[in-house]
């Protein structure tokens, strides 16, 4: 009965490099158990900077819960700082805090099965939109939005090609609940044909390839919103789009089709994007075949 209670917090809420959840077998560490008093099973014992600061003995599911959602809160309080960003899975740069009760899934991406349609070949790359890093246009305090300069995979960002539209393809390792998206696109620049940023979105769940453009026009959208201006952040340039829970239960693809954007440009320029939500069993990928000639191209 504890056991599930376990695994399910256990990949809620573990956090590489500051929340780390492992067993250990008594028989074996038999001396570990004795230096923390382990004398009755199942014994749970919360560690903060190498310290036992809390200890669940037998199977209270609730009180494993409690103690280790308020040291989860304690740690995830500690990584934001004042402008609204913070540290997700693997310590990923986030725009936006982590809705409570979900965490950063975007680790579960399988980067290589990645496809985007219509992607400006002269910017970024599909995988940089998946990258742990801070974007780069937020480090450019007289041109905020600029970043890197174009060329190949020097750009941390996408922007659209013949128009303003993206088809974005993302497979994952594990099957997932998905709660909200986090997108970041950073504002236009002062240029006249500088990318807007994403207006109209439409999602498709657990497709097994990226949709064409005419094929999303006959398929029925899974979910469809419209992002306004006030939704941006005005720090970290990133949206918060909430999703119907119930309709992202078991994920294992998602296509993200961006139709239009704010303004009247024939760009559109995305910076990250983030998955936030539950990972569930890790999938059976199979045997991969090689479409085009790489993967996002």
């Amino acid at each position: 009965m504890i056991a599930p209670v376990y695994e399910q917090l256990a990949r809620q809420l573990s956090r590489p490099n500051r929340i780390t959840f492992t067993k250990i077998n008594v028989d074996h560490q038999q001396e570990l158990a004795k230096v923390y008093g382990v004398t009755a099973m199942p014994t749970f014992i919360v560690f903060e900077k190498g310290r036992p600061v809390s200890t669940v003995r037998g199977a209270n599911p609730s009180k494993l819960s409690e103690v280790v959602r308020k040291l989860a809160s304690e740690a995830s309080k500690a990584g934001n700082d004042v402008s609204g960003e913070s540290s997700g899975s693997g310590g990923a740069w986030l725009g936006a805090n982590v809705p409570k009760g979900y965490s950063d899934v975007t680790d579960q991406v399988d980067v290589q099965g990645l496809d985007l349609l219509n992607r400006d070949t002269e910017v970024g790359t599909v995988k940089a939109l998946f990258e742990t890093s801070k974007p780069s246009g937020l480090n450019d305090s007289k041109e905020k939005g600029k970043g890197k300069e174009k060329g190949g995979e020097s750009a941390d960002w996408v922007e659209s090609d013949t128009d303003e539209q993206l088809m974005l393809y993302i497979p994952f390792q594990s099957k997932l609940k998905i709660h909200s998206l986090h997108i970041t696109s950073l504002p236009p620049s002062s240029e006249d044909e500088a990318p807007m940023r994403p207006k109209t979105i439409q999602l498709y769940t657990n497709r097994p390839h990226v949709l064409g453009f005419e094929e999303a026009e006959d398929i029925t959208a899974v979910q469809t919103m419209e992002l306004r201006p006030e939704d941006w952040d005005s720090k970290t340039g990133t949206a918060k789009v909430d999703l119907r829970f119930v309709k992202f239960q078991n994920v294992t693809s998602l296509v993200i089709f961006f139709v239009d954007g704010e303004g009247t440009s024939d760009k559109l320029r995305v910076d990250r994007i983030r998955i936030l939500g539950d990972a569930g069993e890790k999938r059976d990928m199979g045997k991969l075949e090689k479409i085009g000639d790489e993967p996002g191209e």
